[in-house]
C-alpha cells in the first residue's frame, strides 16, 4: 500500500500597504490575512516586537498553537482507544524563540496540558498516552526543535 499524500492550500494576502508599499521599512504594515477555502479568515501580523500589530495572530503564535492542537487531537484519539475517558483538556503551551542578530529560531515548545479524566480511568495510562500522542503528532514530527510535554492529570471526583 502506497503512502498517502495530503495537501493544505493556504492563501496569505498582505493588507499592510499604507499607500507607499515598502518604500521605507517603517512605512508599511505587517498586516495580512490567512485564507483557507471554506474557513474563517485569520487576521495576521508580525509580533509587536517586530513592528507588528499585537492584537492579531502572528506566525509564532500559530506555530505553537499548531503543535498544541495536534498533540491534543492525537491525545484524545489515543485516549479513547486506550479506554481513558477524558472530560476536559486545557493546554498552557509556551514556545521559546531566540534571536541572533537578524536570525532567529525556536529553541523549544513546552506543552503543559491539564487533562481531566473520569474517576474510573487509569491515571497511569492517561499519562502514557501523552508519549504516544507526541510521537504520532504530524506537526511535532516536522519541526527541528524539541517539543516537550509536561502533562498534569486530574481525576474527577464526581
Amino acid at each position: 500500500m502506497g503512502d498517502k499524500q495530503h495537501q493544505y492550500p493556504v492563501q496569505v494576502v498582505w493588507t499592510g500597504n499604507h499607500g507607499t508599499g515598502t518604500k521605507t521599512y517603517q512605512g508599511y504594515g505587517r498586516e495580512h490575512e490567512v485564507h483557507v477555502a471554506g474557513k474563517p479568515v485569520i487576521a495576521g501580523s508580525s509580533d509587536a516586537a517586530f513592528r507588528g500589530d499585537g492584537s492579531k495572530h502572528n506566525p509564532e503564535d500559530m506555530l505553537v498553537a499548531a503543535l498544541s492542537s495536534c498533540h491534543m487531537l492525537w491525545y484524545l484519539h489515543l485516549a479513547a482507544v486506550a479506554g481513558v475517558v477524558v472530560t476536559a483538556y486545557v493546554d498552557e503551551a509556551v514556545g521559546t524563540l531566540v534571536e541572533h542578530g537578524n536570525d532567529g529560531r525556536f529553541t523549544e515548545v513546552v506543552l503543559r496540558p491539564s487533562v481531566s479524566i473520569s474517576k474510573d480511568s487509569d491515571p497511569e495510562a492517561a499519562k502514557r498516552v501523552h508519549d504516544d500522542a507526541h510521537h504520532a503528532c504530524f506537526i511535532a514530527n516536522s519541526v527541528n526543535f524539541p517539543v516537550r510535554c509536561e502533562p498534569r492529570i486530574v481525576i474527577e471526583s464526581v
